[in-house]
């Protein structure tokens, strides 16, 4: 099976939005890694008078994730599939957070303009046809000075991450996708992870992207080594 790209990936994500919710939850540590990345944006004062856009933002647990460390920020959550993101606007949620179906690097024709103070990114990069446009054009619309985090799933480069990284898959997350009806989504997952970036690669992707104070943050548990918080900066 190829990969998933444009609108099949948007609808396969649409088909399993019913039970996504559930799956991620049988993810241990899944729910703590996010936040763990949110406050590695570092806001001040809670996020007080910040704008921040939460790129693949998908049922809302990324937006979740940012409420925890900034509730005080005006949070805007963005995602292309329409079944995703109706899950995440059915949620309760507080006054400053808004939803946005549109694709990441066509923000702006969807009424998504910045200046923005801070971006967060969960596994969206590795979906998108042309990560180098998404993150010249994110960029673009990032204020002076602005933050952003990228938490994504990229191997760090040895052959054992690769090596778990299929074992997981093979054992848990796809016989469970197929469980729910939603295989090709999952395989989709383990394949695009493999065919990603490596952890030091992406990290030059963002320098090259012109992000300062590029940094890469590991996280614990069985995704040391899989998943990693890339963080960085808009010079002010």
């Amino acid at each position: 099976m190829s990969l998933l790209r444009d609108d099949a990936l948007s609808v396969a994500f649409d088909q399993a939005a019913a039970r996504y919710d559930l799956l991620v939850a049988a993810s241990p540590g899944y729910h703590g890694h996010l936040r763990r990345s949110a406050r590695r944006l570092g806001l001040p004062d809670a996020g007080r008078g910040a704008r921040v856009l939460d790129l693949g933002c998908g049922t809302g647990a990324s937006t979740a994730a940012l409420l925890s460390v900034a509730g005080e920020a005006r949070i805007t959550g963005v995602d292309a599939s329409a079944g995703m993101l109706g899950r995440a606007a059915a949620k309760d949620w507080p006054v400053g957070v808004d939803f946005v179906q549109a694709s990441a690097d066509r923000l702006g024709e969807a009424g998504v303009h910045g200046p923005f103070d801070a971006v967060f990114a969960a596994y969206l990069l590795r979906n998108v046809p042309d990560p180098d446009l998404t993150l010249a054009r994110v960029r673009s619309a990032m204020a002076p000075g602005a933050r952003i985090a990228v938490h994504e799933y990229a191997l760090g480069g040895r052959a054992v991450h690769r090596a778990l990284w299929t074992a997981v898959c093979r054992t848990l997350i796809m016989p469970l996708g197929r469980a729910g009806g939603d295989a090709g989504l999952y395989e989709h997952l383990w394949r695009s992870v493999l065919g990603f970036d490596t952890a030091p690669e992406f990290a030059a992707r963002m320098r090259a992207a012109g992000f300062t104070e590029v940094r890469v943050l590991p996280l614990p548990g069985w995704q040391t080594g899989i998943t990693h918080t890339f963080v960085g900066r808009v010079a002010a």
